[in-house]
């Protein structure tokens, strides 16, 4: 298969719109969950460690929280149906991608500096421009 074809098959499974996500940011990921035949909404709020493959779609994103004085990581699928909604909490000053060594330390040094945004235009989805092209090949 030529590679056109498969990025083709790619790009039409990726989400329209999402959010910039980076290193540091503070986020509440939405996610579907199957419990027998019911769907459930379940909220996992923690820090971006690591942001993999940005702009495909297989793009993924590792969150990190404390739990109970225990440290957990969940890594989601951006562009996954399973993943309803991502919401940017908190924006800190971060000067690489990959912040695995937050695992190692707790407390005041387990701190990000934050750093001013503007979470209503961040948080805000854009405009949905595949949805317009295919209008206008139609008419």
């Amino acid at each position: 298969m030529s590679f056109s074809i498969l990025k083709q098959i790619g790009d039409s499974q990726k989400k329209s719109a999402v959010v910039d996500i980076r290193s540091g940011d503070t986020v509440k990921v939405t996610q579907k969950i199957k419990e027998g035949e019911k769907f459930r909404l379940q909220v996992f709020e923690g820090t971006v460690i690591n942001v993999t493959r940005k702009g495909s779609h297989t793009e993924r994103i590792t969150v990190r929280k404390i739990a109970s004085g225990v440290g957990v990581e969940k890594s989601f699928l951006v562009h996954s149906p399973l993943v309803e909604k991502i919401e940017i909490v908190r924006r800190a000053k971060v000067r690489r991608n990959n912040l695995t060594y937050l695992r190692s330390r707790s407390g005041k040094s387990a701190r990000l500096a934050n750093k001013d945004f503007n979470r209503a235009e961040v948080n805000a989805l854009p405009a949905e421009e595949p949805a317009e092209e295919a209008t206008e090949k139609d008419a």
